[in-house]
């Protein structure tokens, strides 16, 4: 089994955990950033394929709420609070970024978004949640004895060009519906 595979197994094994409450988001987060950082796959520079941008997606958002949850140590002081905000804003970027690369390699195929219910002030009337239906997407990235996000790839975005991309692409409902990750969104960390 290749790291990508690996990475993806254990993933699931992550959120099986975090599902059952065997696990706080914190952990939850803290165990992907560091099973990560122990592959020692950086992120790809060429994104020619669905494997890569998944990864990069899941390697910049992992990367982004790790970053903001330290940043959220009180401990922190102003100065390294910004420093940590900003490393985490920089990975948001750059998981959009995957999120458009992947959008663009299935050619928006399978693909529905819409608004979700949150609970957060900040994210109210922009966070987009991405589903992906795409059932050749998911056998690229299948992985054996396991099933990937119950056969959906769940995506979250909050990024204005994005939700315009998928409005041109026919994609983009204006509606707000209940995420199919509902309790992991809305739950502080």
């Amino acid at each position: 089994m290749n790291k990508f595979d690996k990475f993806l197994r254990h993933r699931q094994s992550l959120l099986m955990q975090y599902k059952m409450g065997d696990m706080t988001k914190n952990e939850f987060i803290e165990e992907n950033y560091y099973y990560v950082e122990s592959l020692g796959i950086q992120p790809f520079t060429r994104v020619d394929n669905v494997k890569k941008a998944i990864y990069n997606y899941h390697y910049h958002n992992i990367h982004a709420k790790y970053w903001q949850h330290i940043a959220n140590d009180p401990r922190n002081t102003e100065k390294e609070r910004q420093a940590y905000y900003a490393k985490s804003n920089s990975h948001y970027r750059e998981k959009d970024r995957a999120t458009l690369q992947l959008l663009r390699l299935i050619d928006y195929n399978g693909v529905e978004a819409y608004y979700v219910n949150v609970k957060s002030s900040l994210l109210k009337g922009k966070l987009i949640e991405i589903v992906i239906h795409n059932p050749d997407v998911l056998m690229e990235i299948n992985v054996p004895d396991s099933t990937y996000e119950q056969d959906l790839l769940i995506l979250h975005t909050k990024n204005p060009g994005i939700a315009e991309d998928l409005r041109k692409n026919g994609v983009l409902r204006e509606d707000k519906r209940k995420s199919l990750a509902d309790s992991y969104i809305n739950q502080k960390y």
